[in-house]
């Protein structure tokens, strides 16, 4: 009766789950979702407290209120320029926890049989991948490692390293009670994969890292659900890996970069050097003439990227937004899919500023409007704007579809040093004869500009 009554309610959790994760695809229901979906994983924890037998319980428990607090803190106080870097390291938390898990059940000597060891030994090797790239992504979205560094042979390495931890797998599988030196010798080599894979991948690429990383979570996850028999790790896993596996294709078609590209040829500082020499200079514009422009143009195309954001400078932007409207400026806001440090990062800060969801649009939605644009306003945005990613064969983003700002009448950039952008790749929009630069930050530049555009309507 009560192994009926997980059952079913492991049933309902996973339907809830999948319903909530459908809501997130629609800004207008995303966080009904997310309040669907948590709950839904409240019930399943507690729902588990009933399996008959279980030990343990007290240290569960202590667990459950310790990091629920750390999250509850953390989610309250962290800024939302730095949520790219929490969602990095809560997935590789998730992979960690797979794959410790994989390690007790390997030193309880209680996997038995070809197919439960070897899913075992699949969510260990995914799970310890996840965990230490998350922890790499972490540190360089932080700041703590300042530049991406790759070894000389790197690729063979990576080969050799994968090759030797399939190998050390096997061994794994074929043994019914492995040996704890083979158990603890294929994390240690699966742990420094994870870091070896990423340590070279650079800013451009890292939102496609991201949720990489977050699909390699879900299938660990997922892996070690079947070994555990709980359904409900099962269904959350493999949803969690299938919908990241999915938004990792759909961020790599937006790149126009295959996912091994990614992976085996990051674009890093080092990749600058490819590409012609950009001609020209950078023509400055003052915050009087940026607010002129736009207070009498008609149509006006806002491009956020992360200098807004690292700025904080949201709300400044829609306050802006909203001035120029009420002076009858069409104002519309462009959004491409890798701009940020993760998958959806501008989205989320301009609706957190209150800017209304049918004044977003995605880059093929808007990119045929620039043209008719009289002002495309760049605001902390580098290589998603960059034109020779149509134009020059030699540059590492060429193929990459960019918001086409430079075919507006007008570009106006927000830009706090003429210094290249994450990537290390020269922007070759900013030399262009129809764009001027606005340098400081993204919050003074704004504020400067929302004075003068209330002087001229005075």
């Amino acid at each position: 009766m009560v192994n009926g009554f997980i059952q079913a309610s492991y049933f309902i959790v996973a339907v809830v789950f999948i319903l909530g994760l459908k809501a997130m695809s629609s800004p207008v229901t995303a966080r009904k979702g997310i309040v669907w979906a948590g709950y839904a994983m409240v019930a399943a924890t507690v729902v588990t407290f009933f399996t008959p037998g279980l030990g343990n319980v007290g240290l569960m428990v202590l667990a459950i209120v310790a990091g629920g607090a750390v999250a509850w803190w953390s989610g309250k106080t962290v800024k939302m320029t730095d949520m790219p870097q929490m969602v990095a390291i809560y997935n590789g938390m998730g992979g960690g926890a797979a794959a410790a898990i994989a390690a007790l059940e390997f030193a309880r000597g209680e996997v038995h049989g070809v197919v439960p060891a070897t899913l075992a030994v699949l969510g260990a090797l995914i799970g310890s991948v996840a965990f230490s790239g998350s922890c790499i992504a972490f540190a360089k979205l932080q700041g703590i490692m300042q530049k991406a560094w790759r070894l000389p042979a790197q690729n063979q390495v990576n080969m050799g390293l994968g090759a030797l931890a399939v190998l050390l797998g096997l061994g794994i599988i074929m043994s019914d009670a492995p040996a704890s030196v083979l158990v603890v010798l294929f994390f240690l080599v699966a742990l420094a994969l994870g870091v070896i894979l990423t340590s070279p991948i650079g800013g451009a690429d890292m939102p496609v890292v991201i949720s990489l990383l977050n699909a390699f979570t879900g299938l660990a996850v997922g892996f070690e659900g079947y070994v555990l028999g709980n359904p409900a790790l099962i269904v959350a896993g493999i949803v969690v890996g299938a919908s990241g596996t999915l938004l990792t294709q759909l961020m790599a078609k937006a790149m126009n970069r295959p996912i091994t590209n990614v992976i085996f040829t990051p674009i890093t500082g080092a990749a600058a050097g490819g590409g012609e020499a950009v001609e020209g200079t950078m023509k400055e514009f003052s915050s009087l003439d940026a607010a002129s422009v736009m207070r009498y143009a008609s149509k006006v195309i806002i491009v956020p990227g992360y200098g807004m954001a690292v700025a904080g400078a949201q709300h400044k932007v829609w306050e802006m937004a909203q001035l120029l409207e009420e002076g009858g400026v069409e104002v519309v806001f462009a959004i491409h899919p890798v701009a940020g440090r993760m998958p959806g990062h501008m989205n989320v800060l301009l609706a957190e500023a209150g800017v209304p969801y049918d004044k977003i649009f995605d880059l093929e939605e808007i990119n045929a409007d620039f043209a008719q644009a009289d002002v495309a306003l760049v605001i902390g945005a580098n290589d998603v704007v960059n034109p020779v990613a149509r134009t020059d064969k030699s540059s590492p983003i060429y193929g990459m579809p960019i918001l086409n700002a430079d075919m507006a009448q007008n570009v106006i950039v927000v830009k706090r040093g003429k210094g290249a952008g994450y990537s290390g790749i020269e922007n070759a929009l900013f030399y262009k004869d129809n764009c001027r630069m606005l340098y400081g930050s993204a919050q003074q530049a704004i504020g400067e500009v929302i004075q003068h555009v209330k002087a001229l309507e005075a």
